[in-house]
């Protein structure tokens, strides 16, 4: 139909060597026929904030509103946005529960404000099972953070009142 909007399959990956570490993301997006890749990197981050920010990097990519089938091989990412997680994080002031934190707020901020300017499915896939362009997605990540001269991450480490983490538990 005329008013529907336009349909964006995007692959997203994300992740680290060693966690926290040089991390990279990869995106592939695909659309009537075209198909876009995209990478980054940051010199210390995390495998969830990679994760969190391949999603972004794809949805800011797209210049108009769009319905998005967004495939991740994160089980966080993918539970965090389809069963409401990251928006319960921030009506409660970015607390899980009364006691912990949520970590990357800045990320999920970020995230849950492009979910709301496109109409956005998460789905799962699992990873390194064969699945063409989440391999490829995960190439990308790979490559990006071996890149030299990578940017630091300026959500990592979490400023000091976001809270201590446990043993160094990577975010």
């Amino acid at each position: 139909m005329p008013g529907d909007l336009p349909h964006v399959v995007m692959y997203t990956d994300g992740g680290c060597d060693p966690n926290p570490g040089p991390g990279g993301y990869g995106v592939v997006l695909l659309f009537d026929g075209q198909r876009k890749e995209l990478s980054g990197g940051y010199r210390l981050t995390t495998n969830n904030r990679m994760e969190i920010m391949a999603a972004i990097a794809g949805l800011k990519m797209l210049n108009r509103r769009c319905r998005v089938t967004l495939y991740t091989d994160s089980e966080y990412l993918a539970n965090a946005m389809s069963k409401g997680w990251a928006r319960r994080w921030r009506a409660n002031g970015w607390r899980r529960n009364k006691t912990d934190p949520a970590l990357n707020p800045d990320l999920w901020q970020e995230l849950l404000a492009l979910c709301e300017r496109h109409e956005v499915e998460f789905v799962w896939v699992r990873g390194h099972a064969g699945n063409a362009d989440n391999e490829r997605c995960d190439q990308l990540t790979r490559q990006a953070r071996r890149k030299p001269n990578l940017p630091p991450d300026p959500g990592y480490p979490p400023a000091p009142h976001a809270g201590p983490t446990l043993f160094g538990a990577a975010q």
